[in-house]
């Protein structure tokens, strides 16, 4: 990763919560920063070096993974600055993956056509201090292929050896054929006789693409970042318009901000551009693959894409908490100053209404009344205002993380203050101040009962009275006993509008919904592509495999989601209970203060699995063949099931030692298992195994679609980590070995062999066997040893037949040699010790395989003959 993704990924990480970030992740990241204060170069920066091809990075890796750079034939090579010389070999080393690097780099040096003095100045320029700035492991020399000048290069390299100050071997190679037998033909270039197709300007091209695309994300996470600070670091505001103004401005710099959505689109597009770039080698030949590095720039532009969204996604809900959080406060303060306004209008209505408490003395007092009656009847809407004000309160205080104990404090007191609204002149009024459905029906019961009383005391109508009272009604009198029938009918309109309107408070009533800010998990969505675009016409085969993706993503989030209880239930029924006092009495000795041993990192696995990996594989359920994405994103994570492998042989020894332990019994018991612990203590093992089963079903069902890359580049990272998992997990099934298989350093392969062995006492050659009924052997080669095991096939309770190892011998790397070629059979070889008492014939399966474990053992021997240069007596030989 270069050193600009290494930038934006740090901004990234200050934007993005520090909670969301996986322990793992936080460190890679951190390891990241690392790499890039050491190393700040950009190609754009160098591009002018990096044109003239001095030395470059051809995409290729050793049989451990090492990064290949090639110093090809260049005849200015003496003129290159030695300022020059360090930056490009300063990028280069920056640009492979922290843990590619971390392996160590190979250089292959092609000097065929130059002279000795080349090839010492080359070698001088790496071996100065500071000049080579990464981890060197070895360095191969295709030497000047001119006789003279090659003779002299065997001479001068022997003698000048020790000016060169290498603490890695370096090997001088005649021909390409030799540089075969270390390196594979596929992860060379075509001008070294191999078959990897290489173009620097492309190389060239995509760094600066990639790079430059990481200066946009980094640009967009600073934006976002800045305007996300600025929102947050707003004080709120203590008035409605001066919220509402706050709310306005911050809307429109939101709305401003939306023209860098633009730019987000654009920087989108040219990422999936970059993407096709890399992938445009496997679209013109579906049959070729991506070398490493190419994977690499695959997997940072996609976590690159990655992060661009997830920072664009927690700003955008960051944004929506932050609206809904102004809308709260204007609500909040809204409701205060309603409240203030609301109490002025009911002390005044409550002075005007106690001017109530009598009743008329004369026709002209009471028409003055009536009319000051009518008057407040206009003001009855302020009590509807209370209630409607109240209820209001009552939301924000449900709904509404500002709204104090205040806010309710407000609401008694409005409810207080309405009810001191005299009830004694205009019974109806009571209905007014009815803020409940039950107090509603109490004041509707009342209001009936005083219209029924009422309407048995109205008996007369304006006719009868002109017709009662005739004789002493003037014309004065008959005016004013008509107003009084027009006051009465104005006061039964009234009550009849005040009974439809209790009716309606007495009606059940229903909380408003109040709105609420949707969570992230809420708003987010799988990856959306274009591609995926389907139409009606679709062929019944693509249906059919849409069917079969669709399965095998049920399998694998149902599998997921099983797994991750499992874990669960390991953890709190067998993990926890090692620290339960009440179980103490039925741990062993041996186990005391163990838990971590027998566990390894289990609780590491379940919590990125239960609060990451599970929850991202949910997001692509509608998507299957995109879940490549989601592996790449997380390989790095997934490597901590090599640390659980490397573990288990320390676990599954613990575990022997006391399997029949009360208390695993009473563990299992309360589970109700019908399997012991040590099946469950495989379930990581098995778990990343399914994981290659799984993406080896959905490349077959997504050929030809967008992701079907990804889903093979996963699958080949993933196949990288099953590849040290099914390392350690032979090895752990090794028995017999009273050594600590950890003292035997790496194991860097294992393989079923064919093996005759003869055993040489005094002058008389000893076979154990037949020659032609040769033993069957599984060797594993470490570091430091090789082991012979007779394998044998074992049934356990629940799980299919699982292999183990009968340790058997034990050949130390420091006193053996190796022939390669044996008679009669290409894929035969022989190992022998240093005094050829033992001999030991092997065939592989393949020459194939033959070829790999010859090259793997030469260069073990190699290392160890270089270790001993300047010793006159040597304890190895290479034939």
């Amino acid at each position: 990763m270069s050193a600009e993704s290494n930038a934006a990924e740090t901004s990234l990480i200050e934007f993005l919560p520090s909670s969301t970030l996986h322990p793992k992740a936080q460190k890679t990241r951190v390891d990241e920063i690392m790499q890039q204060e050491t190393s700040p170069l950009c190609a754009a920066d160098i591009i002018s070096e990096l044109k003239k091809k001095f030395a470059f990075l051809s995409g290729g890796r050793g049989q451990d993974g090492s990064p290949i750079i090639i110093f090809p034939e260049f005849p200015s090579f003496g003129e290159i600055g030695d300022q020059e010389f360090h930056n490009v070999l300063t990028y280069l080393t920056s640009v492979p993956s922290l843990s590619a690097a971390g392996v160590g780099f190979i250089l292959v040096i092609d000097r065929r056509q130059d002279r000795w003095a080349c090839v010492k100045g080359t070698l001088l320029r790496i071996s100065v201090s500071g000049h080579f700035p990464g981890n060197l492991r070895l360095v191969l020399v295709l030497r000047p292929s001119a006789l003279l000048q090659r003779t002299l290069s065997d001479v001068l390299f022997k003698l000048h050896r020790d000016d060169f100050k290498m603490k890695v071997p370096v090997i001088m190679l005649s021909s390409v054929a030799e540089l075969h037998t270390y390196i594979e033909q596929s992860q060379l270039t075509q001008e070294l006789g191999g078959t990897q197709q290489y173009c620097h300007k492309t190389w060239i091209s995509h760094r600066t693409d990639i790079e430059g695309f990481a200066v946009l994300v980094k640009r967009m996470a600073q934006r976002l970042q800045a305007f996300g600070r600025e929102l947050a670091e707003t004080d709120l505001p203590n008035s409605p318009l001066a919220t509402s103004n706050l709310l306005n401005t911050h809307c429109s710099k939101r709305e401003s901000m939306k023209v860098s959505s633009n730019i987000q689109l654009k920087s989108l597009g040219q990422g999936r551009k970059i993407l096709e770039n890399i992938r445009e080698p496997v679209r013109r030949d579906p049959d070729s693959s991506l070398n490493p590095d190419q994977l690499e720039n695959l997997a940072t532009v996609h976590r690159l894409l990655s992060q661009l969204n997830e920072s664009s996604t927690a700003f955008d809900d960051f944004w929506v908490q932050h609206h809904t959080k102004l809308e709260m406060c204007l609500r909040l303060r809204q409701f205060e100053h309603n409240f203030q306004q609301v109490l002025e209008d009911l002390e005044q209505a409550t002075t005007r209404v106690t001017a109530f408490s009598h009743v008329g003395m004369s026709p002209t007092h009471t028409e003055h009344l009536l009319r000051e009656l009518s008057s407040q009847e206009e003001k009855a809407c302020l009590l509807d205002r209370l209630r409607v004000l109240v209820v209001e309160g009552e939301g924000l205080v449900d709904s509404c993380e500002f709204a104090d104990d205040s806010v309710k404090v407000k609401c008694g007191e409005l409810q207080r203050a309405g009810e001191k609204l005299p009830q004694h002149f205009v019974p109806y009024l009571t209905s007014l101040l009815c803020q409940s459905q039950e107090g509603a029906e109490s004041a509707l019961q009342e209001l009936e009962g005083y219209l029924e009383t009422a309407n048995e005391r109205q008996e007369w109508d304006m006719d009868t009275v002109w017709r009662e009272y005739e004789s002493v009604l003037n014309e004065e009198l008959k005016e004013q006993v008509k107003r009084v029938f027009e006051k009465r009918t104005m006061l039964q309109e009234m009550f009849e509008k005040r009974r439809v309107s209790l009716k309606k408070l007495a009606a059940k009533q229903t909380r408003p919904v109040q709105p609420v800010a949707p969570t992230p998990e809420a708003i987010k969505s799988p990856p959306s592509s274009p591609g995926l675009s389907r139409t009606t016409s679709v062929s019944d085969e693509e249906e059919n495999l849409a069917v079969l993706r669709r399965h095998v993503m049920n399998e694998l989030l149902e599998t997921e989601r099983a797994y991750v209880e499992e874990l669960l239930c390991v953890l709190q029924g067998y993990a926890a209970e090692m620290e339960n006092p009440a179980m103490a009495p039925l741990i062993p000795t041996v186990l005391q203060n163990k838990k971590d041993v027998l566990f390894g990192n289990m609780q590491e696995i379940y919590h990125f699995h239960k609060t990451t990996f599970l929850r991202e594989l949910e997001t692509y359920t509608d998507c299957p063949e995109l879940v490549g994405r989601c592996f790449l994103e997380r390989m790095g994570d997934l490597q901590i099931y090599e640390k659980y492998c490397h573990n288990k042989p320390r676990s599954e020894s613990l575990w022997r030692q006391c399997s029949d332990c009360a208390f695993f019994q009473e563990c299992q018991k309360k589970l109700e298992h019908k399997l012991g612990l040590d099946s469950y203590l495989l379930k990581p093992v098995q778990r990343i195994t399914k994981y290659q089963l799984l993406l080896k079903e959905l490349i077959k069902y997504s050929k030809g679609r967008e992701g079907s890359v990804e889903l093979q580049a996963a699958l080949s990272s993933l196949l990288g980590i099953l590849k040290a998992v099914n390392d350690s997990m032979h090895l752990i099934a090794i028995t017999g070995y009273e050594g600590n298989l950890g003292d035997l350093g790496r194991l860097l392969m294992q393989g079923s062999f064919s093996v005759w062995a003869e055993h040489k006492r005094g002058h008389v050659k000893m076979m154990e066997l037949a020659r032609f009924k040769p033993m069957q052997r599984h060797l594993f080669l470490h570091e430091k040893a090789l082991l012979f095991c007779k394998r044998r096939e074992e049934s356990g309770e629940g799980y299919e037949k699982a292999p183990s190892y009968s340790f058997k011998q034990e050949l130390s790397m420091s006193a053996i040699g190796i022939t390669e070629h044996a008679k009669g059979d290409n894929k035969k070889f022989e190992i022998w010790s240093s005094s050829r008492d033992e001999v030991y014939t092997v065939q592989a399966a393949s020459e194939e395989i033959k070829t790999i474990w010859v090259r793997e053992i030469r260069k073990l021997l190699t290392g160890q003959l270089e270790a001993c240069r300047g010793k006159r007596e040597a304890t190895t030989w290479v034939i």
